[in-house]
């Protein structure tokens, strides 16, 4: 078997972003300087999420004076959790950490990380809100909900309150580059793999700048995906819908022959119009959930890249997209 060398990078830290042109100076003001004191080798991996706004042109500008800046540009804008697997397929570090560009987790943190996964032989380390005042109390609530939600379907394992700043060991990012999942959700596909873990807490600062990348409508299908990855319930409860739609009938079934054999039939319009009403939405609602899980077969079934890569500023001259997955390494595009 030929040995795999060592990575000479200690870390890698992957930023992904998306129309961050207001937030992206304070980023570099405040994460430079960590990185820098860490006295060890690092990379800074911004992927460029098909921005529209001023933000390839100001990493460019600060590549210029900054060599461990590497930019990977996207070709189109390909969503959160895509920016971050291209990131993560062509981080080199030995650790891998990853952050948003809006600081409302705190780059001070990754040297605490860093340590805390070299000293116990970790895999994993976790940021985990703590406080989270700064939110809205919508937010907080949302929030809440859904890792209530998560930790029931996808069990224990799911850190309350842990989004999508962590670091990875080198294990751990080569693990999940083997999964197959197309639309991955890394805050339940981490856990999944039930490496040692550990966690640093901290308080979760407003947004520096710019506006949220997640409203109302990316959070729903967030919860959408992270429950149909990673759970059959939506399945099972239809079929519990189904089974009280059918007890309830039976039901109605003996009121009605029972109302028959006394004499007391009528011509009913509310409880006709109610049995229809309610037996159509429990058939919808399980087309529905039977839908959402179709749509994720037929997904896997074309196999398509989650992103295509224009640039790389480490590979200047090769515009080589990787699979999403590690068991395909098809040639996309070369410049």
């Amino acid at each position: 078997m030929r040995e795999v060398p060592e990575p000479t990078t200690v870390l890698s830290v992957v930023v992904p972003m998306y129309n961050e042109e207001a937030a992206l100076p304070a980023l570099v003001c405040r994460l430079r300087p960590v990185l820098s004191d860490l006295g060890v080798p690092y990379e800074l991996v911004a992927v460029d999420d098909g921005s529209s706004d001023r933000t390839a042109e100001l990493l460019a500008a600060f590549r210029t004076g900054w060599p461990e800046l590497r930019v990977i540009a996207l070709r189109r804008n390909s969503g959160h959790q895509a920016a971050l697997t291209a990131g993560l397929d062509r981080a080199v570090g030995a650790y891998v950490v990853s952050l948003d560009a809006d600081l409302q987790d705190p780059p001070e943190k990754i040297p605490e990380m860093l340590e805390l996964a070299r000293a116990e032989g970790l895999d994993i380390v976790y940021g985990v809100r703590a406080d989270r005042s700064s939110d809205t109390r919508f937010k907080r609530w949302t929030a809440g909900v859904y890792y209530r939600l998560m930790r029931r379907l996808a069990g224990h394992s799911v850190p309350a309150q842990a989004g999508d700043f962590r670091l990875l060991s080198r294990a751990a990012v080569d693990a999940l580059k083997e999964l197959p999942d197309q639309q991955r959700v890394y805050r339940l596909l981490v856990p999944w793999l039930g490496f040692p873990s550990g966690e640093v807490t901290y308080e979760r600062a407003p947004r520096s700048a710019g506006t949220t990348k997640y409203p109302l409508s990316r959070m729903i299908r967030l919860t959408v995906d992270s429950v149909t990855g990673f759970s059959a319930a939506p399945l099972r409860l239809a079929t519990w819908l189904g089974t009280g739609a059918f007890l309830i009938c039976l039901v109605l079934l003996v009121y009605t022959l029972g109302a028959y054999a006394l004499g007391l039939t009528v011509p009913g319009w509310t409880s006709l119009f109610t049995g229809v009403v309610f037996i159509g939405a429990v058939q919808l609602i399980c087309l529905g959930l039977l839908g959402e899980y179709v749509a994720r077969i037929y997904t896997a079934v074309q196999n398509r890249p989650t992103y295509f890569v224009g640039h790389d500023s480490a590979e200047p001259r090769a515009g080589r997209v990787p699979a999403p997955t590690a068991a395909r390494e098809d040639v996309l595009t070369r410049e």
